[in-house]
């Protein structure tokens, strides 16, 4: 019926010409009821109840216009027709198209004409007396034919309404888990990239002063050696449990071990001071406006750890390193300073510079998610400075 509207309204026009046909041989007014066979049409009824037929096949179309040519038509026919044919029931089919395919003050509109003008024409210019029961029968079913239309068109809105929040609904979900899957791959991108650019740097400065000091001081090549073990193990461990939360199918389980932390920033420290590099630490907290939250805590270790760690990769020999973490009303101020400037290689980059690494794109990212910020950049004088603000909100 979807797929073959025209088809569809062709068949009903020939359904309502039958059933007006049968119905003008009917005669309402019989001693049992409404009799069959004690009455015929007129031809110029025949022809009225044709036309409104063939009208109704245009119904989707021209629904108004439809609606206007049975009108006229049974307008005629309840001023001349004797005895009266049901041409009207052309303008209830029609009626209830208009008012199934507008808004409700329309039909309201359209139907209280309808209502009033064939009633009122069939009362004063009929030649049935005002109070005939045909005359009630068209102001009743003009009157049903508007109330019909008007709920299957509030059904058809509803059901409208509802499939769209439906399909809105699905839309949002599936952005909000492509945003969501986004959001993790930073995430882990973003650890992975702080567990190996501060484990294997370290690991790289020990294996450089084991290898220069092995003939000559094999006591110190040992010690350095150990450290590499020590960084690579801590290294695997991170990974192993980073590549673990990735491989489990259900939800993950709860971490033996606490996440980094301001708790642990002397053990970060102690790694780099035996990597050749001095670091004093000052932290004071008791300005800050309650205790550190779990995310900020561990966004100020990871910016601590990869600031130390482009030091140690990037500033020169004999350069030393200041970190501290100061509480300042609703947020954590933390500063790493180096006072070596880059290394004058000139094949070496700034972590920062176009092709370069991750590292202070990352130190950024964990602050923005925070709602704080991060400065990186060159210090008057030499060296660098890396300033983060941690709202603790």
């Amino acid at each position: 019926m979807r797929a073959h509207p025209l088809a569809t309204d062709a068949v009903l026009a020939f359904g309502a010409f039958v059933s007006m046909v049968v119905g003008s041989f009917a005669d309402p007014h019989g001693p049992h009821g409404p009799t069959f066979g004690t009455r015929t049409p007129e031809p110029f009824s025949l022809l009225l109840m044709l036309l409104g037929a063939a009208a109704l096949v245009f119904r989707r179309r021209q629904p108004r216009v439809v609606l206007a040519v049975t009108c006229g038509l049974s307008l005629l026919e309840l001023t001349t027709g004797e005895p009266r044919a049901p041409v009207a029931m052309c303008t209830v089919i029609a009626l209830y198209t208009v008012a199934a395919r507008t808004d409700r003050p329309t039909t309201w509109r359209i139907g209280l004409l309808t209502m009033a003008g064939l009633t009122g024409v069939g009362m004063l210019a009929g030649p049935l007396p005002w109070y005939a029961q045909e005359n009630i029968g068209i102001f009743a079913w003009t009157g049903m034919a508007a109330a019909a239309g008007d709920a299957v068109r509030s059904r058809r809105a509803f059901v409208g309404a509802i499939r769209e929040r439906a399909e809105r609904a699905e839309r949002t979900r599936d952005e909000e888990a492509r945003r969501r899957v986004a959001e993790e791959r930073l995430r882990i991108a973003r650890d992975l990239h702080d567990v190996v650019a501060h484990h294997i740097a370290l690991v790289n400065v020990q294996a450089g002063v084991a290898a220069h000091v092995m003939d000559k001081r094999p006591d110190q090549a040992k010690e350095a050696l150990a450290h590499v073990r020590d960084a690579s193990r801590s290294a695997l461990n991170e990974l192993r449990a980073t590549v673990g939360l990735l491989r489990q199918s259900g939800d993950p389980e709860a971490p033996t071990e606490p996440a980094p932390g301001l708790g642990v920033l002397n053990e970060l420290v102690d790694t780099f001071r035996h990597a050749g590099l001095p670091v004093e630490v000052i932290v004071q907290l008791d300005g800050a406006a309650g205790p550190l939250p779990a995310a900020v805590d561990l966004a100020a270790y990871r910016v601590i750890q990869e600031a130390l760690t482009n030091v140690r990769k990037h500033a020169g020999p004999g350069a030393k390193a200041e970190v501290s973490v100061v509480g300042v009303g609703p947020s954590v101020e933390v500063t790493v300073l180096d006072d070596g400037g880059l290394s004058a290689d000139p094949a070496a980059e700034p972590a920062d510079a176009p092709g370069g690494g991750h590292g202070l794109l990352g130190m950024r990212e964990r602050t923005g998610a925070l709602g704080g910020t991060c400065f990186a950049g060159p210090r008057y004088g030499g060296g660098y400075r890396v300033h983060a603000i941690l709202p603790l909100a």
